[in-house]
């Protein structure tokens, strides 16, 4: 929507032509805007409709393309996030925008200008450290919209006394994120201790049965445990989404 089409809006709200709820929804669907160069549409009001703002998936784009998106972000929404950045991307970004924050591993950068404040606390469950980048890719996330989120990582089911060490830590939390690779029984574990919301996460976590994921994605959807939604493998920024989703319902 350009300075014109605004303008001639909120005459019409003034004329009393058109309903606030009229123009919101406007406002709302009015949501697409090209970029340069048109490979890039953005959505800048996304957070508006659903609650969280377009990421960028940087993964498969160039570096420049990144940039771009990111500037735009910055500049019209006052935050910026890319997921999947290679190493080579976060260096371009960051040279780009030094007061940018980066986790290399989880291939994540941001910027906030105003980071909000949720009361709600989430907390990320690991079942081992070859599956931090994605636990810290949902984690961020999290963060990223504000959520108060607390990690504990490293308590797979090889060693579960190391998780009944944790519960009283995890039964704090008003949702649960669990993420594990190899056979994926950790969120099942966990769905059988709580009654918090859980959301798995299957990773590419494991040997050659393991099939990139796939092992622990089918047993993390034949769950003993029910009531367990399961994401697609490596996706922890779609759980985090989730997570944020199933939050702002409790609040509204």
């Amino acid at each position: 929507m350009n300075q014109a089409q605004l303008r001639d809006l909120l005459q019409q709200i003034w004329a009393g032509t058109c309903t606030p709820q009229e123009a919101f929804t406007h406002f709302s669907t009015d949501s697409l805007a090209p970029s340069e160069p048109s490979d890039l549409v953005l959505d800048w009001n996304r957070e508006q409709r659903t609650g969280f703002p377009e990421a960028i998936y940087a993964a498969g784009k160039t570096p420049e393309q990144v940039i771009k998106a990111f500037a735009a972000f910055r500049e019209r929404n006052g935050k910026a996030l890319a997921t999947r950045c290679s190493r080579e991307t976060q260096n371009v970004l960051l040279s780009a925008f030094p007061d940018a924050q980066c986790h290399a591993q989880a291939g994540v950068v941001w910027w906030h200008r105003e980071p909000p404040v949720c009361e709600h606390l989430a907390v990320v469950v690991a079942a081992g450290t070859s599956d931090l980048p994605v636990a810290e890719e949902a984690a961020l996330t999290l963060e990223f919209a504000g959520i108060r989120t607390e990690r504990i990582f490293d308590v797979g089911v090889a060693g579960i006394h190391r998780l009944f060490e944790r519960l009283e830590a995890i039964r704090k939390a008003d949702i649960l994120i669990v993420a594990a690779g190899m056979e994926g029984a950790l969120p099942s574990v966990v769905g059988g201790l709580v009654s918090i919301p859980i959301i798995a996460v299957p990773t590419s976590v494991g040997y050659g049965a393991g099939f990139q994921g796939l092992a622990a994605l089918l047993a993390m959807l034949n769950s003993c445990a029910p009531g367990i939604p399961v994401m697609n493998i490596d996706n922890g920024f779609g759980a985090a989404v989730a997570a944020i989703r199933i939050l702002r319902g409790r609040t509204s």
